[in-house]
């Protein structure tokens, strides 16, 4: 939560700073990277959340903890890289899919495990 409020933060600055009044979603080219970055990692939350709930209870707490403390590090990357440029979000975008590819195996192992154990 911390997270998406800081993220939130930083498009109210922006459009401080660009002078861009809701619900106004375009302009100065800066504003707009830090929207749709903004946007990008809201949209992802949910699925975020839910993967690390599944896995958490059901594999292991401090393997999906692990994974969670990498995956809010990718995505602050993400944003920080880009709302400097566009360029700048692909490597923490592609491994932080990773990290939600590694989140849903693990809630799938730990489902299948838990539901098949004799």
């Amino acid at each position: 939560v911390l997270f998406l409020a800081y993220f939130a933060l930083q498009v109210i600055y922006a459009r401080r700073k660009y002078k861009i009044s809701p619900p106004k979603t375009t302009g100065h080219p800066e504003f707009e990277r830090i929207f749709r970055a903004q946007a990008n990692c809201s949209e992802y939350f949910p699925i975020f959340i839910s993967l690390l709930w599944v896995a958490g209870i059901f594999f292991h707490q401090g393997v999906t903890a692990a994974c969670g403390l990498l995956y809010l590090y990718t995505r602050l990357k993400y944003f920080q890289g880009y709302t400097m440029a566009v360029q700048g979000r692909l490597g923490p975008l592609y491994t932080s899919a990773w990290l939600l590819w590694l989140l849903l195996g693990l809630a799938l192992a730990g489902l299948l495990a838990h539901f098949l154990r004799p």
